[in-house]
């Protein structure tokens, strides 16, 4: 028999907070990531409270998150007018046991990798290395590893943990007919710019209409002197995609000017996006994608998770934190049935269906579909929303979307947390 070791494909935020599960629960791990150098890539996430509280479970704490970003308080959706649609409290502010946090993905991500490296050695992350493609048997699973110089090389393990991202190879062995990435019409320019924050320090605000819009919010506090925070930002547009995507590569910086266009005249007596885009050192085009939903995230002693096993449009804002809350089911899995392809299996039949539903509700839009609610029954212009959608349907279809996004309050306040304090897998 094979020594129990688990190989995780992808050192991203799922692949790493993997590695400080199966440490906590004892099980031994080592991450394979492609890249030579970790580097704190990437703009602004959300880190809803069912996710935040994993994390102080496995030992990040609050101080830690502040260095990566700031609790959020507020969700708000603004018309193309300037008035107020929706908007609720978010986190403790609203009754939550947890807070929710808007992070710098990239601060993130290398705090995940200072914590593997601290509690599990520097042998547990293998930069430079991509698992490639698997085979098994019945005891054990071999990665095929392909380093960074060329050089080719087979690591043997217990089960693989497919974690490597919305172009996994691990999934494309275990899917060779899935179709290709989809992708829906709608582009996405990404930066962040110094400004002052809007409606309170620390408000998440998506302001325009279903097609055309922005998503603006802090991910670090205000400069107490200045007044000025770092505000991260979404310029969206959706366009004919009958063609498909014709530029080159996923994600690439473009100049402002680019695509300003699109935003001037956006300016209110609480907010001017130009020049809050005119802020930005850089900016970064990236069409919004995700994959059709597969029938299963599990072969053998072979599972996915992240965005190799769900990618999903970012509306809803849970991506990151549906990539955690897969780590500790799966870790609850091995501790109920041991590192084996019944623990697998076990996990896939719980997350693979309802997570599958939740891909393809952000597809529709997520929590933005009051937007196209309102676009639907008005053309997006009103002078009253109350006269448009009455507040109790809009808090209505706010809470159904938390529901099936795992972070309704009352149920998660009353919840037990996945992990039992103390569970190992013996």
């Amino acid at each position: 028999m094979t020594e129990t070791k688990v190989l995780i494909a992808g050192g991203g935020i799922a692949g790493l907070t993997m590695a400080l599960t199966l440490h906590q629960i004892g099980v031994p791990c080592v991450v394979f990531e492609s890249v030579r150098s970790l580097k704190p890539l990437g703009v602004g996430i959300n880190l809803q409270p069912n996710a935040v509280r994993e994390l102080f479970d496995l030992g990040i704490t609050a101080e830690d998150l502040d260095e990566v970003g700031i609790p959020a308080k507020e969700w708000a959706l603004v018309g193309l007018n300037g008035a107020e649609i929706y908007s609720e409290p978010r986190g403790t502010d609203a009754g939550y046991n947890w807070p929710q946090y808007a992070a710098h993905r990239g601060k993130l991500h290398m705090l995940l990798a200072r914590k593997v490296e601290d509690r599990l050695g520097p042998d547990a992350l293998r930069l430079g290395q991509r698992i490639t493609g698997y085979r098994q048997d019945a005891h054990s699973v071999t990665a095929l590893v392909e380093s960074a110089d060329g050089t080719r090389s087979e690591e043997t393990g217990t089960v693989l943990i497919g974690a490597d991202g919305i172009n996994s190879a691990i999934r494309a062995q275990m899917h060779p007919d899935q179709p290709p990435v989809n992708w829906g019409g709608a582009i996405m320019w990404r930066g962040t710019s110094m400004a002052k924050p809007v409606r309170t320090d620390s408000s998440f605000i998506g302001l325009g209409t279903h097609r055309h819009r922005m998503v603006i919010y802090p991910i670090g506090p205000a400069d107490p002197e200045t007044g000025l925070a770092l505000i991260n930002w979404i310029a969206e547009l959706t366009v004919d995609n009958a063609d498909g995507w014709q530029q080159e590569g996923w994600f690439r910086p473009v100049e402002i000017d680019d695509f300003i266009g699109h935003f001037e005249g956006w300016t209110y007596d609480w907010l001017d996006v130009p020049t809050l885009l005119r802020g930005a050192d850089v900016a970064y085009e990236n069409p919004m994608i995700d994959r059709d939903p597969i029938d299963t995230w599990a072969d053998g002693r072979v599972i996915l998770i992240g965005d190799a096993a769900h990618a999903m449009y970012p509306t809803g804002s849970n991506g990151a934190s549906q990539a955690v809350i897969d780590t500790r089911e799966l870790g609850l899995a091995m501790v109920d049935h041991g590192v084996t392809p019944a623990a697998l299996a076990a996990f896939d039949a719980k997350l693979c269906g309802p997570v599958s539903e939740i891909v393809l509700r952000n597809r529709g839009a997520g929590p933005f579909g009051l937007l196209n609610m309102v676009n639907d029954r008005c053309e997006g212009e009103f002078d009253n929303i109350d006269d448009i959608i009455p507040e109790q349907e809009r808090a209505e279809f706010m809470s159904a979307y938390k529901t099936a996004a795992g972070f309704a309050m009352e149920r998660l306040n009353a919840s037990d947390p996945i992990l039992p304090k103390g569970a190992t897998v013996r």
